[in-house]
């Protein structure tokens, strides 16, 4: 039998690398995820792009250019539409002190909202980047709308997920089940979107 092929996920994030390992699950043929830590990768890339897209490619460039192997990298952030789309690119570096947590970044960006009216429509986007190592890209994107609550519910995600509504489930994204969340995150719809990029790469036939 053919040994499955092997894709790096490019991320030290631990709940985003969960997600994603999750999601491409799903694909046909198996791949066999590898993590940089597992191949002794350790790469601080500096998100420098304007947008999503690009640093995304940032991450994914340079992680294949490292390891030799197609690597697969997202980038995503929250933008609420009351504060002209911030925190956007900044989202996971919005709280202004060193070492911010996520629950500093919510309360941060609740202090921001709190003398805005309600309710505080908002959207997660998340654009993924595939990079070949002979420097081929590929991209798809990802979008979830939702609003802002001041109160944070739940515990199955990690950043803004606690604060952010979901109306039709009547939950946060952080009460989503994962089952639920890799249906339906943004995330979820920018990774099966590459699932015909993937295919290109990786199909057997």
């Amino acid at each position: 039998m053919k040994p499955a092929a092997q894709l790096l996920i490019a991320t030290t994030n631990p709940g985003k690398r969960i997600e994603i390992q999750e999601i491409l699950a799903d694909f046909t043929p198996p791949l066999e995820l590898k993590l940089p830590l597992e191949l002794g990768i350790d790469l601080e890339v500096p998100e420098t792009g304007h947008s999503y897209a690009e640093n995304a490619a940032l991450k994914a460039l340079a992680y294949a250019a490292r390891s030799g192997l197609p690597a697969l990298a997202d980038d995503s952030g929250l933008e609420v539409e009351t504060l002209d789309g911030a925190p956007g690119l900044f989202s996971a570096r919005y709280a202004p002190q060193p070492g911010a947590t996520d629950a500093d970044r919510r309360r941060y960006l609740l202090a921001n909202l709190a003398d805005k009216p309600r309710p505080w429509k908002a959207r997660f986007v998340c654009a993924v980047a595939l990079a070949l190592p002979d420097g081929r890209l590929l991209h798809s994107r990802g979008e979830c709308p939702g609003e802002i609550i001041p109160q944070e519910l739940g515990s199955n995600g990690f950043g803004y997920d606690p604060i952010f509504w979901m109306p039709e489930f009547e939950a946060t994204m952080a009460q989503l089940s994962a089952a639920q969340k890799n249906r339906i995150s943004h995330r979820a719809q920018a990774l099966r979107a590459a699932f015909p990029l993937l295919a290109q790469v990786f199909s057997r036939d």
